[in-house]
């Protein structure tokens, strides 16, 4: 039985400061109860590389990172860098009075998760979501966010499949995460500062030891496509959600052009610390 419509956006792919800039703006228009709670699937395009809120920008050798011709955002969201390549984003945008996020910051990660695995069920993935290990403590400080798994982050034989971030604003939620789905896991240690090569040398080792693509796990190439319809069945399964699709209001698209120029593609946000 269906307990719950929330409205479904589903973008092509898009900068870095307008994929950012969106997701503030949906929170903001859910915090009014101007819409109902919002799934939005997206990808990037030039390639991104996000920072975590309170991440120094010293964490980024900014010359390779044009060099690749990558883009550069801070997030809104703690933990650290992610390279936004060949994957599927999810934001999920909801009032604290929803009870799929009611509830202490794990206790909605852990309701979301259940659906994210449930996603990953359907593509052939069996994943668990568990507390962090003692041996990770370690990697606190390392600047890249999928080479250490956070408390109850989705993982599948040891590796971190799909990384989340969550934070609260005016009594609502924004749970963001990326899912990997091809492409080669450690291309972000390349725009990334360490203090000499074996540490460079030793985070990529580590980051292919402790995450992996979708494709790594299947042995086969997903599209976009494929893995959106599988999170959108997995939410439905889990969580008794159904979906509207719908577009961006014209709120919500004036208060995203407006964060793209003020915050997000602004450098006293992105290089503040």
């Amino acid at each position: 039985m269906i307990l719950a419509e929330w409205r479904l956006i589903k973008n092509t792919p898009a900068k870095g400061a307008w994929n950012m800039a969106v997701d503030e703006a949906i929170l903001n228009a859910v915090s009014k109860h101007l819409q109902k709670p919002t799934l939005r699937l997206y990808s990037w395009n030039p390639y991104c590389l996000s920072l975590g809120h309170a991440q120094p920008i010293s964490d980024i050798n900014l010359i390779l990172l044009k060099y690749y011709g990558w883009g550069l955002v801070r997030r809104p969201t703690g933990g650290r860098a992610i390279l936004h390549a060949d994957e599927l984003t999810y934001s999920i945008c909801a009032p604290l009075e929803d009870p799929h996020v009611s509830g202490s910051i794990l206790e909605s990660y852990r309701k979301l998760s259940s659906a994210l695995m449930k996603a990953l069920q359907i593509l052939g993935i069996h994943a668990i979501s568990e507390p962090k290990h003692k041996h990770t403590l370690k990697l606190k400080n390392d600047p890249v966010c999928f080479e250490a798994p956070s408390d109850y982050e989705i993982m599948c034989n040891g590796k971190k499949i799909i990384g989340s971030a969550q934070a609260r604003k005016n009594n609502s939620v924004l749970q963001h995460g990326a899912i990997p789905i091809f492409g080669d896991i450690t291309r972000i240690i390349n725009v990334l500062n360490f203090p000499d090569d074996d540490a460079k040398t030793n985070a990529s080792q580590n980051l292919k030891e402790r995450a992996g693509t979708l494709e790594y796990f299947l042995n086969k190439k997903l599209s976009w496509d494929n893995v959106a319809q599988a999170v959108l069945d997995g939410f439905q399964s889990k969580l008794k959600i159904n979906f509207i699709l719908q577009n961006l209001s014209d709120y919500e698209h004036q208060l995203a052009n407006d964060f793209v120029i003020n915050k997000y593609d602004n450098d006293k946000w992105t290089k503040r610390i």
